[in-house]
């Protein structure tokens, strides 16, 4: 091997440190950021072709981008958010073999203390009763549709969420409410189309107990707020829960839909 060969930067390394600096850009950029054309990244750092190809699928694999070939190619890039991030924590659950009972249980400590967040918050009649009230409106108009009730509903749990003021608070448990409902859309939607869905009694008890968190938070009582928010979502997942304890988390809600789909009837 002559001393020229040893000296080369394997491509591999060339093509991750490229990747570093345009995740870089990526996570830094506004959300109207571009990445630059191959032509112009080959130009740019100095590289060849393949070490640039390398890189993007590097950051496709992540999710940051989306490479399209053909004569409309180009990579889009997509900012994570929320549901990039359950993906990623819901990969991590789906290997340790988390069962969604487990995950139930994680929202019940977590869930609750957002319900609490909200009912300190100084403009909260202005800013979070409203928008509350309204999505609970909206879910009852659902009542009896199945699938598109649970869809709704999962909403006012987003909602409540959103709402937290810490941003790492609120990027953890949406992520882990993100997850939960894909298992329990996917659940529903099952369900629906095998007309075994539960009662229109239990999604108007789901409605009432929204009414009750929102009206506690308007008064500003964070502990009922808490209180109420967590017997809510025991209630609520013990339906699920009762027909696929056992279940395993998935990363999305497709693979959710499958597995519900596969699992054994008698339990759903």
């Amino acid at each position: 091997m002559t001393t020229a060969r040893r000296g080369r930067i394997p491509q591999r390394r060339i093509a991750e440190t490229v990747a570093a600096e345009l995740r870089a850009r990526i996570l830094a950029g506004d959300d109207d950021f571009r990445l630059p054309t191959q032509d112009q990244l080959v130009k740019e750092f100095g590289v060849s072709y393949p070490s640039i190809r390398e890189a993007l699928r590097i950051l496709e694999t992540e999710g940051l981008v989306t490479v399209r070939r053909g004569n409309v190619g180009g990579a889009e890039v997509h900012r994570p958010d929320e549901s990039s991030a359950a993906y990623h924590l819901g990969l991590a659950l789906q290997g340790a073999r988390v069962t969604l009972g487990d995950l139930a249980v994680g929202l019940q400590q977590l869930e609750p203390m957002c319900a609490a967040e909200c009912a300190r918050r100084a403009d909260r009649l202005e800013v979070v009763v409203p928008a509350l009230e309204a999505a609970v409106d909206s879910s009852a108009e659902f009542v009896g549709e199945g699938a598109q009730f649970t869809h709704s509903a999962r909403d006012y749990h987003d909602l409540i969420i959103s709402f937290v003021p810490n941003a790492t608070t609120r990027y953890v448990v949406s992520s882990l409410a993100r997850l939960w409902s894909a298992q329990e859309e996917a659940w529903a939607e099952v369900l629906t189309r095998r007309g075994e869905y539960p009662s229109t009694s239990e999604a108007h008890d789901a409605v009432h107990a929204h009414r009750r968190i929102t009206r506690a938070i308007a008064d500003g009582d964070a502990a009922e707020a808490a209180r109420l928010a967590r017997a809510h979502l025991i209630a609520t997942q013990a339906i699920v829960l009762e027909r696929f304890d056992d279940g395993v988390v998935n990363a999305s809600a497709a693979m959710a839909r499958q597995a519900v789909q596969s699992g054994p009837r008698a339990r759903i």
